[in-house]
């Protein structure tokens, strides 16, 4: 399972989602591969947001090595699953997608809150990086227990 985890910039949101996830996978050694990246390219290759660097290290997760990059086409191709942190978001990989890729597209909180369609909010200018540590590894735990389950099934 190659899961690709996508916000705006990739310096917040997507970047705690990508350490959180790949630090589950290493922990139940499911041998997933998980990236991340951002709608915009108004970052590019710059490191996450140093409160999300704080509030993952307090947590024993290092994002250091993280830079930002743009969701580009090839990427709808090579993962299985486009993990998107919002519906502003959501939308504008479907804007760039195919019909044939829709079903990849996941807004990462329905794992938590099924068909609510509720979105991790934005940290960067209104703070709350804690509160948004807690969603994303809820809703990480969740994705892994739903997708195993998927899988399973398959």
């Amino acid at each position: 399972m190659k899961l690709l985890m996508i916000c705006l910039g990739n310096i917040c949101r997507s970047p705690l989602a990508h350490g959180i996830m790949q630090n589950m996978i290493d922990e139940q050694q499911l041998g997933w591969t998980v990236d991340s990246c951002g709608t915009s390219g108004f970052h590019n290759g710059e490191p996450p947001d140093t409160r999300s660097v704080e509030v993952a290290q307090r947590h024993g997760i290092n994002i250091l090595s993280q830079k930002s990059r743009k969701l580009v086409p090839r990427d709808l191709e090579e993962f299985d699953l486009l993990i998107a942190m919002d519906s502003s978001n959501f939308q504008n990989i479907k804007n760039m997608a195919s019909p044939d890729h829709y079903h990849k597209i996941k807004l990462l909180l329905n794992y938590s809150y099924p068909d609510i369609n509720k979105a991790v909010p934005d940290p960067y200018y209104e703070g709350g990086f804690d509160a948004v540590y807690d969603m994303i590894y809820q809703a990480c735990l969740d994705l892994i227990r739903v997708e195993k389950e998927n899988i399973s099934l398959a």
